[in-house]
């Protein structure tokens, strides 16, 4: 699949430290774009879609969340210990 170029404006400061600190330009704005469109498609989903994904991801990982709750169940949480609260 082709690209499409755009051209956008970005302040000098915010480029030069971008430069400065070896952050492509080019690659973090297809990546912000990436993650506005995530956020604004899950905001666009219903309540039924969030939890029919809830159970997909519970059901998918079962035995990881069992295993885990095991685990916790038996040694406790780490730097339990050192609670104060």
């Amino acid at each position: 699949m082709g690209k499409v170029e755009l051209n956008i404006e970005i302040d000098p400061e915010l480029a030069a430290e971008a430069e400065r600190l070896g952050v492509d330009l080019s690659v973090a704005g297809v990546a912000g774009v990436e993650r506005a469109l995530a956020i604004r498609r899950n905001a666009l989903k219903s309540d039924t879609e969030r939890s029919e994904e809830a159970r997909a991801w519970a059901a998918d990982n079962a035995e990881a969340l069992k295993a885990y709750n095991e685990r916790i169940a038996r040694d406790g949480i780490f730097g339990e210990d050192f609670r104060t609260w």
